[in-house]
């Protein structure tokens, strides 16, 4: 008996210990953002319900803008805001395609006509084959216009890709299927010169929310998303 009973005081110490060097082992528990089954918890950005645009199958959420309006599309923004949060998600590419996770918007359509006039955004592209490629710091996994990742571990387009975006009280990471590709100290100097040295310059309240919503970006490109989850921290 006093074995097993070490045993397992032995292996509740290995648990602990793992989870602690885990990037999701934080405090509060995962939440879904996307039931696989409908757009319930989110709308178009600006209006008050999701556009056809983004069609729920097979447990993704699809945008597919083929005999859209544009009344029917414009990018997909959680219902909730978020401050300090985990966020992961999957994601798949057309070939040639263009699109973006976007967080901490403000949602104020008088001031802010669009999702990234207030957030920064994470970059989901296919580098190889969409003209984004060429520009430096609009690559895939990229903070865009901002910092370029530090390296590319992107899967072939039409696979799977994990992302991760963690804002927490002002330190930003960004995960690419497991590897961490940015990391910076949003709101402080050094990101006002980021922001100022950017095509962001301009744009009054970017990057200066601390709080806010999430989007996933229309950019007129096919684009897949599932496993939608969240952890407030």
């Amino acid at each position: 008996m006093t074995f097993k009973i070490s045993t397992i005081i032995t292996l509740v110490a290995v648990i602990v210990g793992s989870s602690s060097n885990d990037v999701s082992a934080q405090e509060g528990e995962w939440v879904s953002l996307f039931d696989g089954k409908t757009t319930n918890g989110w709308h178009t950005y600006g209006k008050s319900k999701a556009g056809a645009a983004w069609e729920v199958s097979n447990g993704t959420l699809h945008l597919n803008i083929d005999g859209k309006t544009q009344d029917e599309r414009g990018d997909l923004v959680t219902d909730k805001e978020y401050e300090n949060y985990h966020l992961k998600l999957e994601w798949k590419i057309s070939e040639g395609g263009n699109s973006g996770i976007i967080f901490n918007i403000h949602e104020d359509k008088e001031k802010y006509e669009n999702t990234y006039n207030s957030g920064p955004e994470m970059q989901v592209l296919d580098s190889d084959n969409h003209a984004d490629g060429k520009i430096f710091k609009h690559r895939t996994g990229d903070l865009y216009d901002l910092i370029p990742s530090s390296s590319e571990p992107v899967k072939p387009v039409g696979e799977w890709n994990l992302a991760e975006i963690i804002s927490n009280n002002g330190k930003l990471q960004f995960f690419l299927n497991g590897v961490n590709i940015v990391t910076t100290t949003m709101y402080n100097d050094e990101w006002k010169k980021l922001i100022a040295g950017s095509k962001f310059a301009e744009w009054p309240g970017f990057g200066t929310y601390k709080k806010g919503k999430i989007a996933l970006q229309d950019h007129n490109d096919k684009v897949w998303f599932r496993n939608i989850q969240i952890k407030e921290l």
